[in-house]
């Protein structure tokens, strides 16, 4: 769990009355606010506390909203205010997304036309040009960062969520991978130079799965993504629109169309060929279901439970968080703050892992990187104990060991525990419903005494995190768990 989840409600930020929390992540609080001025609901991205003072991670947060500013479109998420708390936090104002995000209308089973499909497309692709145009890659199109806000005209789909995005001029100093695999362009997954044909890959994709009614690809990784097979055939698309989407999926981003509004225009003429009468055009309203719900407006890389689906079966619970996030650089040093229900937050020498574990285990800490058997480079690591012997066999303390390894090492087993009295097979995790997430591998261990989890997840094309936890209960245990977060990779 992420500490900033229990911060008690605000009544005000800056000149804004707070209403509630819409989310919390591990950079960022979002707050449902009024603006009584305008006498509009708005929503706030706060800088967590425990980022504060840590400058490059600052200058992040600020440059997300700086990226915003230069843009000007009613496609792309607006930024219209911002500053700084009293303790010097930085905050954004942000428009309000009240009509949910595609993700949340595709998973619900909701009906999309090949209209709207295309409409959709084009009105994302009129955000990505605008971005583009500014200078901004967005590096991130997936269904779950299209959002929809509703207006005179009714409902119009908006571009949310920079958390990857970058500078075009940046990008061949690019320092993470990130984005989601089933989305991401092969170049992207390979670490290359991008341009703005990457977003245009991952509209592609998304213009797959409205059409075809499900994703060209499954990628549990980055790997997949980087030589991805020619995607199976879409039943029941008539065969120009097929190609104008196979095109904008070419591996080689030299054979993709010229622009993000290139390959919607294209996609537009198919359509009118295909179905003859249809209404296409920017102006041409969505003939999606208008409703009462208020959502994340542009928040970021933020998730809350309490705007997301129901909690997931109890070994689903103890998934590592591990995030590729947008921190670029050395924390430098560990970072003890204090957390939720008395638990402390810790980051390597680093600052690539952290996580977050109860108090009683400050006992034994370490935070220096760590040199495997038969390596010959160091990697990040964090070990953190109840006593200097929680890692030995039959130990009744606690702790956690989380290390990044390079991709080669423990992919075929994972350590076993002869001590414990019973093991639960391994447990592969899968793709989330949008095709977020990466391959991972789980293993418990019960009556040890306490628990054993072993787990091991890719979180990047070269690298996968390694996770050990010995704690008393398994509840313990999958909090540890769902607090590591992965950075700067």
């Amino acid at each position: 769990m992420h500490h900033n989840a229990g911060v008690s409600v605000p009544d005000r930020l800056g000149r804004y009355a707070v209403r509630r929390r819409l989310g919390a992540g591990a950079f960022a609080t979002v707050w449902l606010a009024h603006d009584d001025q305008l006498d509009s609901p708005v929503a706030i991205k706060v800088l967590a506390d425990n980022w504060s003072a840590d400058h490059d991670v600052r200058r992040r947060f600020v440059e997300e909203g700086r990226f915003l500013r230069r843009v000007e479109s009613r496609h792309v998420v607006s930024v219209f205010d911002a500053g700084e708390l009293e303790d010097g936090r930085p905050y954004l104002v942000m428009t309000l997304a009240d009509g949910g995000t595609l993700a949340e209308r595709l998973e619900s089973g909701e009906d999309i036309s090949h209209g709207d499909a295309v409409r959709i497309v084009a009105q994302v692709a009129s955000g990505l040009q605008a971005l583009h145009e500014g200078g901004v890659l967005h590096r991130d199109i997936k269904p779950a960062n299209v959002l929809f806000r509703t207006g005179p005209d009714g409902l119009r789909a908006v571009v949310g969520d920079l958390g990857l995005g970058k500078a075009v001029d940046m990008s061949s100093r690019l320092t993470m991978i990130g984005g989601t695999p089933s989305y991401v362009s092969p170049e992207q997954a390979r670490g290359e130079h991008l341009d703005a044909r990457t977003d245009q890959y991952s509209l592609a994709v998304l213009a797959y799965r409205l059409l075809a009614g499900q994703p060209p690809y499954a990628h549990l990784s980055l790997v997949s993504a980087i030589s991805p097979p020619p995607p199976a055939t879409m039943a029941g698309i008539d065969a120009r629109l097929e190609a104008v989407v196979r095109r904008g999926l070419a591996v080689d981003r030299e054979d993709r169309w010229p622009s993000v509004v290139a390959f919607a225009e294209a996609l537009e003429e198919a359509l009118l060929v295909a179905e003859p009468g249809v209404a296409v055009g920017m102006n041409v309203p969505l003939e999606l279901a208008v409703d009462d719900r208020t959502q994340l407006a542009a928040t970021g890389r933020v998730v809350s439970q309490e705007v997301t689906a129901p909690r997931p079966q109890r070994w689903r619970r103890g998934m590592v968080a591990a995030v590729v996030a947008l921190v670029v650089g050395v924390l430098g040093g560990f970072v003890w703050s204090s957390g939720g229900s008395g638990n402390f937050t810790i980051v390597d020498d680093s600052g690539t892992l952290s996580l977050e574990v109860p108090q009683s285990w400050r006992a034994q800490v370490s935070t220096s990187a760590w040199e495997p058997p038969d390596a010959d480079a160091d990697f990040p690591a964090v070990s953190v104990g109840s006593g200097a012997g929680w890692r030995e066999a039959g130990s009744a303390e606690s702790g956690v060991f989380a290390a990044l390894l390079p991709l080669d090492q423990l992919t075929e087993s994972l350590p076993t525990h002869p001590e414990c009295g019973a093991v639960e097979p391994a447990i592969y995790d899968t793709a989330t419903s949008d095709g977020a997430g990466d391959a991972a591998r789980t293993v418990w261990s019960t009556d040890c005494p306490g628990v054993v989890v072993e787990r091991i997840e890719q979180v990047a094309t070269n690298r996968m995190l390694w996770v050990q936890v010995r704690a008393d209960n398994r509840d313990i245990a999958d909090d540890v768990l769902r607090s590591i977060n992965v950075s700067g990779l």
